[in-house]
């Protein structure tokens, strides 16, 4: 399954990305796959493989380049229990720099860049996010509702929040497909109910569960978090959540 690196010019500069996608020639649906916390790495890589593998063109792109190519920090080949406050004293820099202007400006870049790859289809995209990268991820769904046609987010950091700019008060601008998969620890019950009774408000077609026995980050094999069934799980939503969005469009 060929990988490829990429530069994609962005408003303030070029964001380093990885892309991954079938081999043959052919024009495949785009997804836009948002990172976690701990950046682009070989377990993200393999996902994109993954996803590459049925069908799609998978766009994987840095989202800290104003910092630095990718791995932007050193991390290790796994992030145990033992080492995440070391990594995330580091890392916390990064992500309060990663504003939702800066957030939005660069998914305009990205969508650009993606839909005009020869090897995408004309058509609307998916987006996929991680951790930090489902609140990403929805605001770009939010924001990009005409090129946005299904949306994924697991073990999102909190999309309900008392700001006005909180995820959750976006969603009536989305026309998306949406599946939200849930760590136990994500969301207390009363946020999730409120995400749930916001995405009913607005008619939005979606599904939102909480994988049983999980904790943040239980897609993530390089990390202490890993479940392999919620993972398997992740994908039994994902890949019948993309076919019905991108299949006929």
């Amino acid at each position: 399954m060929p990988t490829k690196s990429l530069h994609i010019p962005t408003a303030d500069g070029q964001a380093d990305a990885l892309a991954a996608f079938p081999d043959g020639g052919e024009r495949h649906p785009g997804v836009l796959l948002y990172m976690d916390a701990f950046g682009v790495r070989p377990v993200l890589r393999e996902m994109a493989r993954e996803l590459a593998e049925h069908g799609y063109y998978v766009l994987v792109p840095n989202l800290f380049y104003r910092h630095g190519p990718a791995p932007v920090i050193d991390l290790p080949e796994h992030i145990g229990q033992e080492i995440r406050p070391a990594v995330f004293a580091q890392l916390m820099p990064l992500i309060e720099t990663h504003t939702v202007e800066r957030a939005l400006s660069d998914a305009d870049a990205y969508l650009r860049f993606l839909t005009t790859q020869p090897e995408v289809s004309p058509r609307p995209v998916a987006v996929i996010g991680y951790c930090m990268g489902a609140d990403v991820a929805m605001r770009t769904a939010a924001d990009h509702p005409g090129q946005v046609a299904a949306l994924a987010g697991f073990h999102p950091s909190p999309l309900v929040t008392d700001a006005p700019g909180s995820p959750h008060r976006l969603v009536s601008k989305m026309t998306a497909q949406v599946h939200l998969g849930l760590a136990e620890n994500d969301m207390p019950p009363k946020a999730v109910s409120e995400l749930n009774q916001a995405l009913d408000a607005a008619g939005v077609d979606y599904t939102c569960e909480i994988h049983p026995g999980t904790v943040h980050g239980f897609t993530m094999s390089d990390t202490d978090a890993f479940n392999p069934s919620a993972l398997q799980r992740h994908w039994d939503r994902l890949l019948p959540l993309l076919e019905s969005a991108l299949a006929d469009r």
